[in-house]
């Protein structure tokens, strides 16, 4: 059975390889994430879908170690809430993606280390049943600390 996707048009599962959906402007090649409708750059309306992948470099980061105010609802209450990092990963095409890291420990995070796509639980309903989020983690090799 496929994982409950909190955002699933942000998403394309390719087995159980996930990678990010953008768009791209037909007219000027401008990347966007989330998908546009049109083009900031250049104003055409001319946009197509664009896979952005599933690898890139950290390019900064910082841990999320105080429960978000809402509309935040990863947790029923903030006794619940566990510290996660959160960065910008900068994609092969050049966009930069902010993004829930699944690491949250400053020792074991740089910036420039290889990120790969994957998903993470984010909360779970009152049966259990878990909901994902797109998250980055080091390409296996590239923690820090390893």
């Amino acid at each position: 059975m496929p994982p409950h996707l909190i955002a699933s048009h942000l998403l394309r599962l390719d087995g159980a390889r996930p990678a990010l959906l953008g768009s791209r402007c037909c007219d000027c090649g401008e990347v966007y994430f989330p998908a546009a409708r049109g083009c900031t750059r250049c104003c055409s309306t001319q946009i197509e879908p664009f896979d952005l992948g599933h690898h890139g470099r950290l390019w900064s980061w910082t841990v999320q170690d105080f429960c978000p105010k809402p509309p935040y609802d990863g947790v029923d209450n903030e006794a619940d809430f566990r510290p996660y990092g959160v960065g910008y990963v900068e994609l092969a095409c050049g966009i930069k993606v902010e993004s829930r890291l699944t690491l949250a420990d400053p020792t074991r995070l740089r910036i420039g280390m290889a990120m790969e796509l994957t998903l993470e639980a984010y909360r779970h309903d009152a049966d259990g049943t878990a909901f994902h989020t797109y998250a980055f983690g080091p390409v296996h090799g590239e923690d820090a600390a390893a």
